[in-house]
């Protein structure tokens, strides 16, 4: 069942951002419409990673399931979202580039050690 709604709402993701990012500015669409691109983008980048994760792997040391792949993926696609975030608002450093890199890997260790 999540299966299912992972992939319908990345593929509802993927056509109103396409169809957002041809028919609107920035300027126009206003702050409402420019967090509903971000959130759209998360939700097209969890689907992507959910399902390349889960089915692209070939011989893992553990069986990786699609909830766990879900989990990893959630957090994972975050990060681009975030670095947009932040280069809209500022220039994205070095020192940026480094704490989300650490939010990542101890959120996936964390999920690694909640869900094995």
């Amino acid at each position: 069942m999540l299966g299912k709604i992972v992939v319908s709402s990345s593929i509802v993701a993927v056509v109103l951002l396409v169809v957002l990012l041809q028919t609107t500015t920035p300027a126009t669409i206003g702050p409402l419409g420019i967090l509903v691109v971000f959130i759209l983008m998360y939700l097209s980048v969890l689907g992507l990673l959910t399902f390349s994760v889960s089915f692209t792997v070939k011989k893992p040391l553990q069986g990786l399931t699609f909830n766990r792949a879900y989990y990893f993926s959630s957090v994972i696609a975050l990060a681009p979202i975030m670095f947009v975030g932040m280069q809209s608002v500022a220039e994205v450093g070095f020192y940026d580039i480094l704490l989300v890199i650490m939010f990542v890997v101890i959120a996936c260790v964390y999920i690694a050690k909640r869900t094995s």
